[in-house]
């Protein structure tokens, strides 16, 4: 399916970025924003494969399955992009980005649940 395949494409970028942003944090001076921005990548990345797994497992309803691991990745890019640019540029992506992204994250966790719930095995 499309949608799991470009959802694992993200994944790969999502860990490849998150990555970097570790390195980042460890090297750069006051680069604390780096490391939770890394974090929140890595995390939702290796969330998105176990999602992506469960779908084509049949043990997450298929549609709210997806909308859950579309929603990491949205939210985790929302957080880290908003904490990156902070860091780099000096200003938010947009008023409340990171707490958006968050927010996104955490009802992505939620929906998680309610496809686990719902599926059909």
């Amino acid at each position: 399916m499309v949608a799991l395949r470009l959802l694992i494409g993200l994944a790969g970028l999502m860990g490849a970025a998150g990555v970097a942003l570790a390195a980042a944090s460890a090297h750069g001076a006051d680069a604390s924003r780096l490391a939770s921005a890394s974090a929140m990548l890595l995390f939702h990345a290796t969330a998105i494969l176990a999602a992506v797994a469960l779908l084509a497992r049949g043990l997450l309803h298929g549609g709210i399955g997806l909308i859950a691991a579309f929603g990491f990745a949205l939210g985790a890019a929302l957080f880290a992009g908003d904490l990156t640019l902070r860091q780099y540029a000096g200003h938010a992506l947009f008023p409340m980005a990171a707490p958006t992204g968050g927010t996104v994250m955490i009802a992505s966790w939620l929906v998680v649940t309610l496809a686990a719930v719902v599926a059909r095995t």
